[in-house]
């Protein structure tokens, strides 16, 4: 049975962007891929569309990062419950985002199969 994933991938760098959607959009149980540039943007669209299966967070952004978005998400009972991967190139920050709730960790840059095999394990 294949999951229709709806996937929020979230990075301020619209090259990492591309290629996740591409990556992203390779993998048979993703139906669909929704970018957001911030952690602002990516609130709202969680907050206006209750079918998103997925957050791919970028932590290094603009505006609102995306350990300041993870806060934000967990503390809000409406949307608490989407599963987030973080993605970044600071594995520092791994230990801070499992802790703010962040439901796994990839260090960029990103292998297809790892983030296929990490959306496995979240979403099935």
């Amino acid at each position: 049975m294949s999951k229709e994933l709806i996937v929020l991938a979230v990075d301020d760098d619209m090259i990492n962007l591309k290629l996740l959607k591409s990556m992203l959009m390779k993998n048979p149980n993703v139906k669909e891929v929704i970018e957001a540039k911030n952690g602002v943007e990516a609130i709202d669209i969680i907050k206006t569309r209750s079918d998103i299966n997925l957050v791919l967070l970028d932590i290094i952004m603009p505006v609102m990062n995306g350990l300041e978005m993870l806060k934000i998400v967990r503390s809000d009972e409406n949307i608490e419950q989407v599963p987030i991967i973080v993605l970044t190139t600071d594995e520092t920050k791994k230990t801070e985002a499992l802790e703010l709730g962040a439901n796994s960790f990839l260090m960029k840059p990103i292998r297809n199969s790892e983030l296929t095999q990490r959306i496995d394990s979240i979403t099935i």
